[in-house]
């Protein structure tokens, strides 16, 4: 593809390295803002700097957050004796739009895939196990990808938290085997959360 400006061509090639899109998409975006006053296109660029520069991760359960504590974990309303493990604070942010879980959560980072060089020493779980062990959690839900890193990484931390005598269950699988949490709808994602299954490795 040939362009106009080599501006052009940089910006181009800055906004199709993210996700979903491509250098058509990046084009008329770049066009797009070219339209625009530069205050805004300055106002866009400062809120991306800082999304990199100031975010900060919740102490507790390793969401994104603006303060050490984020607000879900902070919140007195929640009910701090049901944890629910995630991947990551997208399936956070799933599994709160359905407006049916009042626990709190512990964001993983990650799965276990070996195949990405992603082991158990590289994720969120020491500090999980220790959560229970501190909070006397009553319950941990896995709310994972069904696919093979997300079973392998359900099986591996059932495995530690069996010593720690807590109930151990995972949603429903009303999400279809290598389906992205993410892109769950609502009604089904809170279904599953309602309907899930205890688990047992003996």
């Amino acid at each position: 593809m040939e362009y106009p400006s080599k501006v052009i061509e940089n910006a181009v090639a800055a906004l199709s390295g993210l996700p979903g899109i491509g250098k058509k998409t990046a084009l008329r975006l770049a066009l797009h803002l070219l339209k625009q006053p530069l205050e805004e296109v300055d106002q866009l660029g400062t809120s991306l700097v800082a999304l990199r520069r100031d975010i900060k991760y919740c102490k507790v359960c390793h969401n994104i957050s603006d303060e050490e504590t984020c607000r879900i974990c902070s919140n007195n309303r929640r009910d701090n004796k049901i944890i629910c493990v995630v991947e990551d604070t997208k399936d956070v942010i799933a599994i709160e739009n359905t407006h049916q879980f009042q626990g709190l959560y512990h964001v993983l980072g990650g799965v276990i895939n070996p195949l990405q060089g992603i082991g158990p020493s590289q994720l969120n779980i020491e500090s999980l196990l220790e959560r229970v062990k501190v909070t006397q959690c009553k319950e941990v839900i896995f709310a994972l990808g069904a696919n093979i890193e997300g079973d392998t990484t359900l099986f591996y931390i059932s495995k530690k938290l069996k010593a720690l005598g807590v109930k151990v269950s995972s949603i429903a699988r009303g999400i279809p085997v290598g389906y992205e949490l993410e892109y769950t709808d609502e009604v089904t994602l809170a279904r599953s959360l309602i309907n899930r299954t205890t688990l047992s490795f003996d």
